[in-house]
């Protein structure tokens, strides 16, 4: 079997992983648009859970991805000047460029062959699978978008990302208002010299600050003043080229079409404040090693994959929805005290909670901790109350 992987990404490149040790015969070449060695992004978090499958499908990379990754085991959220701080599951992050450097050596070592500074933006002759794992900008969907019902959808607010030698030592959050509205920070440390820093806002505070207008320079400038107090006097970095932009959402009806599959972000794109993007990814790459490996038929094996997997990314998407939901409506929460904010904060994947009155869910979300019949009546209820009480809002607005 001839393999081409469109994208150096980690979804690409691990799916060329489980191939070649699932068939050493296979022929599996990854294709990458940029230079080798160069890579957009900073750091990227994953759990324990996405470790323990590494670990399972195949343990040499695992391995050099624990080894190399950062750990935090609390989040703290910054509200002005108050603090709260949390103990939590224990959280990974990794450099981008590490992450594809170790794959990329495991790649190689088990004979994928890798060619950058080239990408087909049509399938290549020959091959017998062609995988688009060329992101959300994806050419290869791009060309057949009709066939696979292509979806992309913009988000409300704006966001860059950025990078800090500030070492974060538990996953922060670091809410500042200023005259315009709030402005808030993710940051989280992925190795022991640098963080990630993700800053957001509503459109109003975007503009009323001048962030729309100001050049590199001067917005770095602001964010480093507005975000002081977590920063503790180191820079904010931005990469070349970096700009504001608002999330796309990017959903496929079908994920197939004859030869051609789509992986990672060309496939599904969920909103950044789950932190769960490479980890859907290279579950994506574990699903199509599976189902290549279970199935003779390519066709067969391409459809059980797509259902498979969209079965599973079901309640992602949604609990993804809902976080960015939950920050463009920020004001509804941020004036709580800390402590409240904080716990809803973590809750924001509920689709219950934009239709209860916060301080009403707390309490109710605090008493179903105690309770274990409670605790089931709300997972049982959530769902359909929330899906009641978002028709019945539609139908007003209708």
């Amino acid at each position: 079997m001839k393999v081409v992987c469109v994208g150096g990404g980690p979804a690409g490149l691990y799916l060329a992983i489980l191939l070649k040790r699932q068939d050493p015969a296979r022929d599996v070449t990854v294709h990458e648009r940029n230079p080798r060695g160069s890579t957009y992004g900073w750091g990227v978090t994953y759990w324990r859970g996405l470790l323990d499958k590494l670990q399972a499908h195949d343990p040499a990379s695992a391995r050099a991805i624990e080894e190399h990754s950062f750990r935090w085991s609390e989040g703290v959220a910054h509200v002005g000047d108050l603090t709260t701080r949390h103990h939590g599951d224990e959280g990974f992050g990794i450099g981008r460029h590490r992450l594809l450097d170790l794959l990329a050596t495991r790649a190689r070592a088990l004979g994928v062959r890798l060619e950058y500074e080239g990408e087909p933006t049509d399938p290549p002759a020959g091959a017998d699978l062609v995988v688009a794992a060329d992101g959300v900008h994806s050419a290869l969907r791009t060309r057949r978008a009709g066939h696979f019902g292509t979806r992309i959808t913009a988000g409300r607010n704006p966001y860059i990302w950025l990078g800090t030698s500030k070492v974060f030592d538990a996953f922060t959050f670091a809410f500042t208002q200023t005259e315009h509205g709030w402005i808030w920070a993710y940051g989280y440390g992925y190795s022991g010299e640098h963080s990630t820093c993700v800053v957001e806002c509503s459109p109003e505070t975007f503009t009323g600050l001048g962030l729309d207008r100001a050049d590199e320079d001067q917005g770095i400038a602001l964010l480093e003043k507005l975000f002081a107090g977590i920063l503790d006097g180191h820079p904010l970095t931005a990469r070349p080229g970096a700009s504001w932009l608002t999330f796309r959402t990017v959903t496929n009806e079908t994920w197939h079409d004859g030869n051609v599959v789509l992986l990672g972000d060309a496939a599904h794109t969920t909103h950044y404040s789950i932190g769960a993007g490479t980890t859907l990814a290279l579950e994506d790459a574990m699903c199509l090693a599976e189902a290549l490996g279970a199935h003779a038929a390519l066709p067969d094996a391409l459809a059980a994959y797509q259902r498979r997997r969209q079965a599973e990314l079901l309640s992602v998407q949604s609990a993804a929805r809902h976080s960015a939901q939950w920050y463009e409506n920020l004001p509804r929460y941020i004036h709580l005290p800390p402590h409240r904010m904080f716990a809803l904060l973590g809750q924001r994947h509920s689709p219950l909670l934009p239709y209860v009155p916060p301080q009403l869910y707390y309490g109710l979300d605090k008493a179903a901790g105690r309770l274990e019949a409670l605790r089931r009546l709300k997972r049982w209820l959530g769902p359909r109350a929330a899906r009641a009480l978002h028709a019945r809002a539609t139908a007003r607005r209708d």
